[in-house]
């Protein structure tokens, strides 16, 4: 395929990428902004946010992934222009993720009590376990607003999610300072109101999207098409088809990165500290590619809803190149800061030493991160998602992990071994879902060329 025929779909791409990337960050930066006050608060307070967040953003991320399988069946109905399919999937999109953000909640409340069998300090438990409750609470409004937003970005609307995500994260950061502290005229609650103002910002967040779908004037003949409100359970079904895995998904990638995170603690506290400096740098860039994933999963599905696949073949491999690109620059750019880098997170020479080795490896680490997801978002324009599910667990539980373990403890390649077995994993990701959208669209384009462009994206 000519780098020529990919050009028309580089602007439609970034324009639906970049308001995405700053709303996949809206959802870090709550986490970043909770434990930057808090952290004022005191060493034990911080750590009870650190558990807190480790164990709710994993149920977190299974009610995204739920949610993103309403954007490609919506991209796709919209290619049909099929107004009453798109009322039916509004209307099943916001139940489904309702209820699922309620189900959430409910098992985040049930393991709780749990939280005292992960060998923390009884004092980090005691302070982590309300806090948490409140954040599973919030887990509902998300919901809410992710059944919303999922449905306009299938449109392509994605504008609208970035500014409310920017607007709750200033009301969040603002609140979070107020509650904390006792200031603005707020009550003192400690790190119990940073819990307190996420649920508040989320509830917002939540309401605003709901009030801009169901109002806006662009949107009329969709909520004309709806018929009623009631779950109408073949849509429930298929949008539990392509949601699950695609949370799976994120649940088995989540879950390998906190336990290479436990591994390298394994390794003692400098060594901790520089892969966790490592992933946050790496998680920067990933949030960029996010936006390219979730554009492209938007466009493939776009295009074949109007029948044309030789058009969705394109825009998927546009994505790619964007993607590879993007982080080929990203991965020069550490491997020449890799030594000032560290210096903004800590100033031990031990960490900043092994973290400037962790980030060799980072930088292309992430560039295979970077096609993984965008392959993704590729195979979810195709609807092509329980496949990637398998691959993502063979790849990061039965080779990453097992690998990294092996290469980091058995060869004593410390921490350096565990990334090297990340990055396999990941490659292993990457290269077969590549070659699967290249093969799920063989035929629809200029032929002969897509063994060799997956070889060549892949190297």
């Amino acid at each position: 395929m000519a780098l020529a025929s990919l050009r028309p779909h580089i602007r439609p791409t970034l324009l639906l990428a970049y308001p995405v990337m700053l709303s996949q960050l809206g959802h870090v930066l709550v986490n970043v902004v909770d434990s930057m006050v808090v952290g004022h608060t005191g060493t034990v307070p911080l750590a009870a946010v650190s558990l807190g967040v480790s164990v709710t953003t994993l149920l977190m991320v299974l009610g995204l992934g739920l949610s993103m399988g309403i954007t490609p069946l919506v991209a796709a109905a919209d290619g049909q222009r099929d107004i009453t399919r798109l009322g039916q999937l509004l209307t099943g999109g916001v139940i489904m993720s309702t209820l699922a953000g309620v189900a959430l909640a409910g098992l985040g409340w049930l393991i709780t009590p749990l939280l005292k069998y992960l060998n923390q300090p009884p004092a980090v438990v005691a302070l982590a376990a309300p806090w948490v409750r409140v954040m599973f609470l919030s887990l509902i409004p998300l919901m809410v607003f992710q059944g919303f937003r999922q449905f306009a970005e299938g449109l392509g609307l994605t504008r609208q999610a970035m500014i409310l995500s920017v607007l709750a994260n200033v009301i969040n950061a603002v609140l979070c300072y107020a509650f904390v502290y006792g200031r603005l005229g707020a009550p003192n609650l400690g790190m119990m109101g940073a819990a307190w103002a996420t649920l508040i910002a989320r509830v917002i967040m939540a309401a605003l999207m709901a009030a801009y779908v169901l109002r806006a004037k662009r949107l009329r003949p969709y909520h004309e098409a709806i018929v009623s409100w009631r779950p109408e359970w073949h849509i429930q079904r298929r949008l539990l088809d392509i949601g699950l895995p695609i949370g799976a998904h994120l649940v088995f990638e989540v879950g390998a990165f906190s336990v290479s995170a436990i591994m390298a603690g394994w390794l003692g506290a400098s060594t901790q500290a520089a892969h966790q400096i490592a992933i946050n740098v790496a998680s920067v860039t990933f949030m960029a590619v996010s936006g390219v994933a979730t554009a492209a999963t938007i466009r493939v599905g776009n295009l074949r809803g109007i029948g044309d696949m030789a058009g969705a073949r394109r825009a998927g491999f546009t994505a790619y190149w964007l993607t590879f690109l993007f982080m080929a620059t990203c991965g020069l750019l550490l491997v020449v800061a890799r030594h000032y880098i560290p210096l903004f997170y800590n100033s031990d020479p031990a960490v900043v030493a092994q973290a400037a080795s962790l980030l060799l490896i980072a930088a292309l680490f992430q560039i295979s991160d970077g096609l993984q997801v965008v392959g993704l978002g590729a195979l979810r324009g195709l609807e092509d998602v329980k496949v990637p599910s398998l691959v993502a667990l063979l790849s990061y539980w039965v080779v990453a992990l097992p690998l990294s373990y092996v290469l980091g403890f058995w060869l004593d390649w410390g921490a350096q071994g565990v990334w090297v077995g990340l990055l396999v994993g990941l490659s292993s990701v990457a290269a077969i879902l590549l070659r699967r959208f290249a093969r799920e669209t063989q035929g629809t384009a200029v032929a002969g060329s897509a063994l060799n462009e997956s070889a060549v994206l892949v190297r």
